[in-house]
């Protein structure tokens, strides 16, 4: 197991945050894989009451995903890093434009976990070149637990919403980090500051935080636009409004965002047809249009059918429909996905509901799928 002579520890502890910066990262700092202790309760509680939902992926191995030392032993120091995504306005008006769908800040670039990735493998290459030293490089999708990581080693602290949020860059941090054997130079953990604020917690259109800290993924308009496998349910559909992947609401409320700078373009792409981008032209994608338009950014991974699926909640949320539109949402009966039909349903009920009880009869004599079923079933309730 390779690591640095404790009298080097600190210069290269320097010369390490320089290349971070380097490689466009905003902010690293240093902690142990033994600085959240506190972390496996709170996992466990949050799986134990079933705030998780489908992904499953989290109860897989919580005591490696809460220990970073259950998931690689020979870990000394734990380095994270931030890059800032800071937009440069407010996105919050945006939910105001009925016609248009709402994709979340992060979303409208480029897949961070493939830029950040690369940048991660680039300063593992730059410590292995130094000191011959064991890393290994994760982003997001690994079982680490970097928001808890990130706050014991300085960046920001966790938030009443349960995201980090910094001094310097508000709620807009990417994270990534980098398990090393060295024993490096710690940093200390930032305090609590959000004090009586709950901002975060009144803006949540579908009240996902039952207290503060603690948040119920079930309800939280990013879970269901972007996890969740089935149809939208019911109670929450008229409360995503125009999201239609991901949810800024209570990172953009935040207080501490009057001191982000906007994020520098160069290191994350901004795409500017991912800011309210027409709802007319997205409900109409198809399996290879949508990999097309989205090639290269992370609303690729949630897949065309889900994501049509979301657009049409927003069509049931818009004022009025065109003939155009309301010609789309029809089309959409007859997708081959469940999730889409059932979500036309709904849209088209909600718009013209005496056109939608007129097609249920022949439709329920077609209908195989249950759910599908169900939303026709709706509407003579």
């Amino acid at each position: 197991m390779q690591t640095i002579p404790d009298d080097k520890a600190e210069a290269f502890t320097v010369a390490l945050k320089q290349a971070a910066g380097d490689e466009g990262f905003d902010i690293c700092r240093i902690t142990h894989p033994h600085a959240i202790p506190q972390a496996h309760e709170r996992l466990r509680a949050f799986l134990d009451n079933g705030y998780h939902g489908d992904m499953d992926w989290m109860a897989r191995d919580p005591e490696r995903r809460a220990h970073p030392a259950e998931l690689w032993s020979q870990v000394r120091s734990v380095i994270v890093l931030g890059m800032n995504y800071a937009p440069a306005e407010d996105p919050l008006p945006d939910l105001h434009a009925r016609d248009k769908g709402a994709i979340s800040v992060y979303a409208q670039r480029r897949d961070y976990h493939d830029v950040i990735k690369k940048k991660l493998k680039n300063i593992a290459r730059w410590m292995v070149a130094q000191s011959e030293l064991d890393v290994k490089v994760f982003v997001d999708t690994a079982p680490v637990m970097e928001k808890p990581l990130a706050a014991a080693a300085g960046l920001g602290w966790q938030g009443k919403h349960t995201n980090l949020v910094s001094r310097d860059f508000g709620s807009w941090l990417f994270l990534g980090s980098i398990f090393t054997t060295a024993a490096l130079p710690v940093d200390a953990p930032e305090t609590d500051h959000c004090g009586g604020c709950q901002a975060c917690l009144d803006i949540c259109p579908t009240n996902a935080f039952p207290k503060p800290y603690k948040l119920d993924a079930r309800r939280c308009i990013s879970y269901l636009t972007i996890e969740h496998k089935g149809t939208i349910p019911t109670e929450f559909r008229a409360a995503m409004g125009n999201h239609i992947y991901g949810c800024d609401d209570c990172l953009a409320v935040c207080p501490w965002n009057k001191f982000a700078q906007t994020a520098r373009e160069a290191k994350l792409a901004l795409r500017a047809d991912l800011k309210l981008p027409d709802l007319e032209a997205l409900v109409q994608l198809d399996e290879q249009a949508f990999r097309d338009y989205f090639a290269g950014s992370p609303i690729k991974r949630t897949g065309r059918d889900r994501f049509v699926r979301n657009v049409l909640i927003a069509v049931g949320n818009m004022e009025s429909l065109s003939d155009t539109m309301r010609a789309c949402v029809e089309a959409c009966l007859d997708d081959t996905a469940p999730t889409v039909r059932a979500m036309a349903v709904w849209a088209l009920a909600c718009h013209d509901p005496a056109r939608a009880r007129h097609l249920a009869s022949a439709r329920l004599a077609e209908e195989a799928d249950t759910t599908v079923r169900d939303e026709w079933l709706a509407l003579a309730l």
